[in-house]
């Protein structure tokens, strides 16, 4: 558990290093030694313009809303640092315990770090309501 708040702090590290200097094209090694194969999974994602960050007014809350590939679904929500609709994060984040976050976490990290999130202001009732479909 040490070794993971560990990587998390390097990890956060490096989001607000990339965030500032807007250099995301070429990502430190960190990244992908603590993220592997969900490192280049999401930057798919993120080429694709699939991460959007829905804002909630007058209260400021906000979800990401991240494209997947799966048949079942196509966007998963995920809350900041903490949790992802996707099987991935059930299974290798919680169950397992084999992953910091699941592809689509670290897509809205990147893509909110390199300025690429496209953003959504909708009213809180509307998030309530996209939060309901969880």
């Amino acid at each position: 558990m040490a070794s993971a708040s560990a990587s998390t702090a390097v990890a956060d590290s490096i989001w607000r290093e990339i965030k500032s200097s807007r250099s995301g094209l070429i990502f430190p090694l960190p990244l992908h030694l603590l993220f592997g194969k969900n490192l280049e999974r999401a930057t798919i994602i993120v080429d694709q313009g699939g991460v959007q960050k829905y804002s909630g007014n007058p209260s400021g809350r906000f979800i990401f809303r991240v494209a997947g590939k799966s048949k079942k679904k196509n966007k998963y929500i995920c809350f900041p640092e903490h949790f992802c609709t996707c099987d991935s994060f059930f299974f290798d984040v919680v169950s397992k315990g084999e992953q910091l976050c699941c592809k689509h976490q670290i897509a809205f990290k990147l893509a909110e770090a390199i300025g690429v999130c496209k953003e959504v202001s909708i009213t809180d009732e509307e998030l309530a309501m996209k939060l309901s479909d969880i």
